[in-house]
């Protein structure tokens, strides 16, 4: 049985979503963040020592980082779907943008979620947060001109890992200068699966 420790408004939205697509029996533990500091709550420490999410249990065992879980599951019980051939070109482009997602585009996106609160205290990081932002979203744009998906010609768990990025990028506001990765977003959005794993997972507001 494979169990999603979920947190309501985080990145294990998108491990539903993966789930719905591939069409896997899962069970769905929900944890809710704090009303007053929109934190995590203590139970999920319970799970794992770092209390973050999304955590999931294949086989006994616990995954937790998004990239990990994706790759982990497409490769165990995927059967193939949703990733290139192992050795091609693609596959290369496909590792890429798992590690991509986390270790470069979602820090300057993160920065500006917790320097919004700190008022005019932000004022010197902004102009960095910013161009970093504008760096960034402006290399996602450039890779989807032109093609409907990240990767080949068809979903992969690149679009999956990548669309908490495109997402986020709408909370602030910066989709529309950005119409390719804006399409991408609308387009992934449409999908029955994702609509199907936002149904399971709850209210989500960084649709």
């Amino acid at each position: 049985m494979i169990v999603v420790h979920h947190l309501n408004n985080s990145r294990s939205q998108r491990i539903l979503w993966l789930l719905e697509e591939l069409g896997l029996p899962y069970e769905i533990r929900k944890y809710q963040r704090d009303a007053a500091t929109n934190l995590a709550p203590p139970e999920l420490e319970a799970v794992h020592p770092l209390g973050k999410s999304p955590m999931l249990e294949l086989d006994g065992r616990l995954l937790i980082e998004s990239g990990a879980i994706i790759q982990t599951v497409l490769e165990r019980v995927g059967e193939g779907r949703f990733q290139p051939a192992a050795g091609s070109a693609d596959h290369d482009r496909y590792t890429m943008w798992l590690h991509y997602a986390e270790g470069s585009a979602m820090l300057p996106l993160m920065l500006q979620l917790y320097t919004s609160r700190l008022g005019d205290g932000a004022a010197p990081l902004k102009p960095r947060i910013d161009s970093e932002i504008a760096r960034h979203l402006g290399f996602v744009e450039g890779e989807l001109k032109g093609r409907d998906w990240l990767v080949g010609d068809g979903l992969t768990g690149a679009d999956i890992q990548m669309s908490f990025v495109g997402e986020i990028a709408g909370v602030f506001g910066l989709r529309a200068q950005y119409p390719a990765m804006d399409a991408w977003v609308n387009r992934f959005q449409a999908r029955p699966a994702y609509a199907r794993a936002l149904e399971k997972g709850g209210p989500y507001a960084f649709q």
